[in-house]
């Protein structure tokens, strides 16, 4: 009998290891994602094979996140880091990297990727000043607004979660085939849909707009920040006032994160419409995912241009 029971333990402990492993091998790829934008696109390119973590959301300024022990934990048993880059949380990303100690995601690693590594970047400065406001020696990062830069991502996300688990290869790249045939589909659907924005005047909040002016046509007439990350004074949000008056502008634009006083004073002073704009996955309702984003995005500053007056 004795004989018997040792062998009915040995076999569970067998069971019980053979279970674990299993387990492990087929645990989903832990991502820490920084922005919303990046949590969405790997769950497009991963789906149940990644376990994403999402450090911020929209309502947050991205620039100025508190280093909570919470993203400490995360970022310890995090298997890939994916952010923004280019300076865009140097505020915060640092402290997170040094403080958990995961050598594996830390810069220059395979368990780390900056989106914008992969985009041509807008408003590289040709000179650093700090007088000059909170300017990115990288160029601007807010690279999300363009599509085609998801696109580029998108690529270059999928090439890392294969590196990073092989044997999921085949899985990641008929996900990532789907997401791009979709996503190429959908920029053909917003570029005529937004083709009555070229040539549209903005006065944006911050600078956190420029990629969707650029590959929209629109026109940035001047931004509400004096310099940027600088609030505008009163004396400085009456010069707008002027200026609005006697350049003209379609539409005022702040996303969901930045302060809405001086953008409502400006509106409420000059009868240009206010937009608020989501900014990135979760900022409206309406943005509830990549697509959703850009479709929102462009309803709005439609609905803006025809209450303006536009065809």
């Amino acid at each position: 009998m004795r004989n018997i029971s040792v062998h009915k333990v040995i076999t569970a402990s067998a069971l019980l290891l053979a279970t674990v492993a299993m387990a492990q091998a087929q645990a989903a790829l832990s991502v820490f994602a920084c922005e919303p934008e990046w949590a969405s696109l790997t769950n497009e390119l991963g789906g149940k094979a990644v376990s994403v973590y999402e450090a911020s959301n929209a309502k947050q300024d991205p620039h100025r996140i508190e280093a909570r022990p919470s993203l400490i934990a995360r970022m310890r048993g995090a298997d890939l880091v994916i952010c923004t880059g280019a300076e865009l949380e140097v505020g915060w990303l640092p402290v997170l990297l040094q403080t958990a100690g995961n050598r594996d995601v830390q810069p220059g690693t395979t368990g780390y990727l900056a989106a914008a590594d992969f985009v041509p970047r807008l408003d590289v400065p040709t000179a650093l000043d700090r007088a000059a406001g909170d300017i990115h020696p990288g160029g601007n990062p807010h690279i999300q607004l363009d599509p085609r830069n998801i696109e580029r991502v998108a690529t270059a996300l999928t090439e890392r979660l294969i590196t990073l688990d092989p044997q999921q290869k085949a899985m990641y790249v008929a996900r990532a085939d789907d997401f791009q045939r979709r996503w190429a589909a959908a920029i053909v659907r917003w570029d005529k849909d937004a083709a009555p924005l070229k040539g549209m005047r903005l006065v944006p909040y911050h600078k956190d707009a420029a990629y969707l002016i650029a590959w929209l046509g629109m026109v940035e007439v001047m931004d509400i920040e004096p310099k940027p990350g600088i609030p505008p004074s009163a004396g400085y949000l009456a010069e707008l006032v002027e200026r609005i008056q006697r350049d003209g502008a379609d539409a005022i634009t702040r996303s969901v994160y930045t302060d809405p006083k001086a953008p409502a004073w400006l509106a409420q002073h000059t009868g240009v419409a206010l937009v608020e704009l989501p900014y990135t996955v979760g900022g409206t309702p309406a943005a509830k995912d990549l697509f959703g984003l850009f479709d929102d995005i462009i309803a709005r500053l439609n609905k803006a241009r025809i209450d303006h007056g536009g065809n």
